[in-house]
């Protein structure tokens, strides 16, 4: 143990956001209800992640030209630009307190922005190759990575250390995500399987077996009962997480879905699909329909926080803003 580790807090704290979805699923937008209202030219090579401000309108853009970006939407302002990986972005995450951004590269390395400071204040070195994604933990101590090196890793912000190494699965790790207000991560790899962890010890707790393909990413609903998971034959599947098995299984192929979300009802699902649309799943009628106005790849979406609007990022530098 190092003096400086952080604690993890205990894992019996109630997921605030559970009130939350109650009143938002009267509300629910209609998954054929969502036009293209505004693009935004963010880059000029492809848009590998969108993240989202925790309270603030403001979108953050991260791309293969090395570089992540800052946003105020709607107005599509540019607010900060950063700049430091060696290669290719691949995921970023924002701090639960919205003052820091954590970002994963082509590079390996798993960097630290402050916002206040303007610069990257940390820079976590450990993955034997690429990395991924990363995930903070809603304490803001720790922040999790995942790897084409078959690895996850929870680093502590604290002691600057890495704190375990997720061994288990046996192909590239392509996501990673943790349950909110919890020690639990959720891992989605490309040898097709997903498992939960416990980010404290890092053993493996559950797996998830069913998808055919390499899974590239895995998300939560608002309440943590519920995963989603895509793989690269644009199979997506939702999963009870108590029961560890799938509820329903819709191919939104044959185009791979490269990330997935939520809608904070919980009701809608969208897939960033590789034929340039966004696939909008509305889980009570099993019904797809696409968003389409990209010219290459979806790497990316994000639902806004009440859910009224969408972002979707792709290979063709833009972000495409859906109400």
């Amino acid at each position: 143990k190092h003096p400086k580790d952080s604690e993890f807090p205990v894992d019996s704290r109630v997921n605030p956001y559970l009130s939350q979805v109650k009143g938002q699923a009267a509300q629910a937008a209609k998954a054929s209800g969502f036009r293209l209202t505004s693009s935004l030219k963010a880059h000029e090579l492809p848009v590998s992640c969108l993240a989202l401000h925790p309270r603030k309108q403001i979108l953050v853009t991260a791309s293969d030209d090395r570089l992540w970006k800052m946003w105020g939407i709607p107005n599509r302002e540019i607010i900060m630009t950063g700049e430091g990986h060696a290669d290719w972005l691949s995921g970023c995450c924002f701090h639960p307190d919205g003052g820091q951004l954590a970002t994963t590269s082509g590079d390996t390395a798993v960097k630290v922005w402050d916002f206040s400071r303007g610069e990257c204040v940390l820079t976590l070195e450990g993955h034997a190759r690429a990395a991924w994604g990363c995930s903070f933990h809603t304490c803001g101590d720790f922040v999790a990575s995942c790897s084409l090196d078959n690895t996850s890793k929870v680093w502590d912000l604290r002691s600057e250390r890495c704190r375990c190494t997720l061994r288990g699965h046996v192909d590239s790790v392509n996501s990673v995500v943790f349950l909110p207000f919890s020690n639990t991560l959720l891992t989605s790899s490309a040898d097709k399987t997903l498992s939960l962890w416990d980010a404290r010890t890092g053993l493996c707790a559950q797996t998830f077996y069913g998808h055919l393909h390499s899974c590239n990413h895995a998300a939560f609903n608002l309440t943590g009962d519920t995963v989603v998971s895509c793989d690269s034959y644009g199979v997506v599947k939702l999963w009870d997480v108590r029961k560890v098995a799938a509820m329903l299984s819709i191919d939104a192929g044959p185009h791979p879905g490269n990330q997935t979300a939520f809608s904070p009802s919980g009701r809608t699902v969208a897939v960033a699909s590789n034929d340039g649309s966004v696939k909008l799943l509305d889980l009570a009628s099993s019904q797809v329909t696409s968003l389409v106005g990209h010219e290459d790849a979806v790497q990316s979406v994000v639902f806004s926080h009440r859910g009224e609007y969408l972002f979707s990022g792709g290979s063709d530098g833009t972000v495409h803003f859906w109400s």
